[in-house]
């Protein structure tokens, strides 16, 4: 098949969630298609990253996408019927752009990456089209809604209104695609969506081998993730706030590692002789190594955490709060034990944190459950077959 990958970021490095999927799947379907990507280019010193890509991609098209204009899509979102979030990645140099490569190319199939680009395919009937979907979009800002106070509360309350109704754009597209078990039930059940289904996220097995962990470390709780976005902030402070002192009194020797890129302020301030704050990490499997748990105490998102998949790859057993858990399809105990109220995720905690017996066996299930279900190999497959099926329709 030819095909069009049109991401809504520069694709690389892979270090975030919606770099990492897409750049993981065209990795794998390069192999035997050949494939095309369009995006925006918002920071120049990307261009460095171009001979990586060049090896995935038979061509590479750019659309610049200063700041000043972005958030003039923002501003604008006031008056259209666009969400903020949709908004900010709608401009017109885009749509000129994707008429050139139409008019110049003629590709099998297209793969829209996000609801945000949804707006420059919604109409093009005469192409088959699949929208990958990182996660419910409107159940992640409702849960955004639920936790937010005062202007933050009534912005979210505002964005949420407006993707729950921007939602049914997905109706335009011959497929949807989401990464989560509970994302693909709201979006077929509160959202009336029947062409939706599943592509679960995945783990790129040779950054994060399925290796022997070591399950005599003790006292040592790995957090990780870019300590910038809003979700991942939430999640620390309130594990700081309501769970760590609860584990500090039960088991005072034990370390908290925050691990990521960029940490914020607030981040920053918790450091102390037991909490490490690390910064930018270049091999975050050595973090996960070093693990006694991993803990995704998230109250804000959807879809599934690439950090729950990474820390069940590499054998270390993850408590999970059920944004983290609720999606992945597995029983408790598969890689990760879900406790939703702070006390129970203490508990969760320090059971895992005095028992190396049950390290080990919740571990070793979660490795199992990655090497089945969750590799890029198998993942891509599905996908293929998904781009077969709507080529077959039309």
């Amino acid at each position: 098949m030819k095909l069009l990958f049109h991401a809504n970021r520069f694709p690389y490095p892979p270090f975030r969630g919606d770099k990492l999927k897409i750049y993981n799947l065209a990795l794998e379907l390069s192999k035997n298609h050949e494939l095309h990507l369009l995006t925006f280019l918002e920071e120049e010193e990307d261009l460095k990253y171009l001979p990586a890509l060049e090896k995935v991609f038979t061509s590479i098209h750019l659309v610049p996408l200063p700041k000043k204009r972005a958030y003039w899509g923002t501003i604008k979102s006031i008056w259209n019927q666009l969400p903020s979030q949709v908004s900010y990645f709608y401009h017109k140099e885009m749509n000129d752009k994707i008429d050139d490569l139409l008019a110049t190319h003629t590709f099998d199939a297209v793969h829209v990456q996000h609801l945000r680009l949804a707006p420059y395919w919604q109409e093009r009937n005469d192409i088959p089209r699949i929208l990958d979907l990182p996660d419910a979009f409107s159940l992640y800002w409702q849960r955004r809604v639920e936790i937010s106070s005062g202007f933050k509360k009534a912005f979210s309350q505002w964005e949420y209104k407006k993707l729950k109704k921007y939602e049914q754009v997905i109706k335009a597209f011959d497929l949807a695609l989401v990464c989560s078990l509970e994302d693909l039930k709201y979006l077929r059940k509160e959202q009336s969506l029947s062409n939706v289904e599943l592509l679960r996220n995945g783990v790129n097995i040779e950054q994060f081998p399925l290796l022997p962990h070591d399950y005599d470390i003790e006292n040592h709780i790995i957090f990780t993730g870019n300590m910038d976005y809003a979700p991942n902030v939430d999640a620390v402070l309130y594990f700081h706030e309501e769970i760590w002192p609860m584990i500090q009194q039960a088991l005072p020797e034990t370390k908290w590692i925050i691990a990521g890129q960029r940490p914020v302020q607030k981040v920053l301030d918790l450091a102390n002789d037991n909490i490490k704050i690390t910064g930018f990490v270049e091999d975050m499997a050595e973090v996960y190594k070093k693990a006694s748990i991993v803990i995704s105490p998230l109250r804000i998102g959807a879809g599934t955490q690439n950090k729950v998949l990474e820390a069940m790859a590499m054998g270390a057993p993850v408590v999970s709060r059920h944004i983290g858990f609720k999606g992945l399809g597995i029983e408790q105990g598969e890689g990760v034990l879900e406790a939703n109220a702070s006390q129970d995720f203490a508990a969760a905690c320090i059971q895992l944190l005095k028992s190396a017996a049950d390290r080990k066996a919740i571990g070793e299930a979660g490795q199992q459950v990655i090497q089945e279900h969750n590799t890029w190999g198998t993942i891509s497959l599905v996908l293929e077959a998904y781009f077969e099926g709507i080529l077959g329709k039309k």
